[in-house]
């Protein structure tokens, strides 16, 4: 006799996001003279999608990942040193983010605040996503 199993029906799609909004830092970076002398206001604005398949734990704190931890992590790697790009400030900052399993996607916007006059920011905006182990090859 041959056993048939059947998959369980989901009821629902499950999508989470962490984000941080409006994270000003004083930071060095640019490539020009002036920008290397003084530290500028830099406004940071990252979303995040975790992998689908991981629910919260209410009791374990390891099952998300957490956004202090995220302001954490890019005042760290902000305070380390001059960058002369956002985008290789940027990629530091997805660098770290991806170690933490639990990320699936990141969209980062980083913008300079008082650069350019009639302007309220410049910067970038980046979407990074790992790819899935099976299409890695």
């Amino acid at each position: 006799m041959k056993v048939i199993k059947f998959e369980e029906k989901k009821s629902y799609n499950y999508k989470r996001k962490v984000f941080v909004r409006d994270l000003v830092l004083k930071i060095s970076v640019g490539i020009h003279a002036f920008e290397k002398k003084k530290k500028q206001r830099v406004r940071f604005n990252i979303d995040i999608l975790l992998n689908q398949n991981l629910i919260p734990d209410n009791n374990n704190l390891n099952s998300i990942v957490n956004y202090e931890t995220i302001i954490k992590n890019i005042k760290n790697i902000t305070g380390k040193k001059h960058y002369p790009l956002l985008e290789t400030l940027a990629e530091e900052i997805f660098q770290k983010l991806f170690l933490e399993k639990k990320i699936k996607k990141i969209k980062l916007i980083i913008e300079k605040l008082d650069i350019i006059k009639n302007t309220s920011s410049v910067g970038i905006e980046i979407e990074k996503s790992k790819l899935n182990e099976h299409t890695k090859r």
